[in-house]
């Protein structure tokens, strides 16, 4: 949810930038959006503002961000890329991560929201104690639909692996990752030297949620993009 960046938000407001956090959701209210619709929307967006925003995407967020980046780079000052997957690599675990999603994508149409919020957080992935608030999910009943729709359109079983793609990307990046979270750290420094002007800090004490298990270290780390950008 937007909301979640409201911390992030107040501690770069006091470093003097502005965060202007997308609804993610939005993009799927009205039908589908797949993963080039929303690069090619977002690159949109980004060509409005009066210099190149820097982008921040988190997991589903980075994936998002990734591709966003490969549709046009130069419209964007940078990027921080947090727990994010570049693809999966076996076809088969393309098609098991489908068949997951759609089975989570039934669950936010039709079970009760409080049960599914619940069954969503009990993931082993997610177990990290967040020092920064995260939004209250269940304002997001009224939208099952867009988050049905999010598990299938930007489901990673339909992403391709972006690895070899990212070489074309000419901006600054920084990978982060948590050093509790072994998956993602692994991925991250599989990838990251892929791309011509990228850098992984950290990993910072954290699991997967990153910005909000470590808020402060997670801001510097923007701070420290904000800088490669402006030296």
């Amino acid at each position: 949810m937007a909301a979640d960046w409201n911390d992030l938000s107040g501690r770069m407001a006091t470093l003097g930038h502005t965060v202007h956090a997308l609804d993610l959701w939005s993009y799927l209210d009205h039908g589908e959006c797949d993963f080039e619709d929303f690069a090619r929307r977002i690159c949109e967006e980004a060509r409005r503002e009066d210099c190149p925003p820097a982008l921040i995407g988190y997991s589903l967020g980075g994936r998002l961000a990734l591709h966003a980046l490969l549709e046009d780079s130069r419209v964007w000052s940078g990027a921080v890329i947090v727990s994010a997957h570049p693809g999966l690599q076996n076809e088969e675990e393309r098609i098991l991560r489908l068949s997951n999603d759609a089975e989570w994508a039934g669950k936010a149409l039709t079970a009760p929201w409080d049960e599914f919020l619940a069954q969503w957080e009990s993931q082993g992935i997610l177990q990290g104690r967040c020092m920064a608030p995260l939004a209250d999910r269940a304002q997001l009943e009224v939208r099952r639909e867009a988050v049905a729709r999010g598990f299938t359109a930007w489901s990673l079983g339909r992403q391709a692996d972006l690895t070899a793609l990212l070489e074309a990307v000419e901006r600054p990046v920084i990978w982060l990752s948590g050093s509790r979270d072994h998956k993602f750290k692994s991925l991250a420094d599989r990838v990251w030297m892929q791309m011509p002007d990228a850098y992984q800090l950290g990993p910072l004490v954290a699991g997967h949620r990153v910005p909000w298990e470590a808020p402060g270290d997670f801001a510097d780390c923007v701070e420290h993009l904000i800088d490669l950008i402006n030296r």
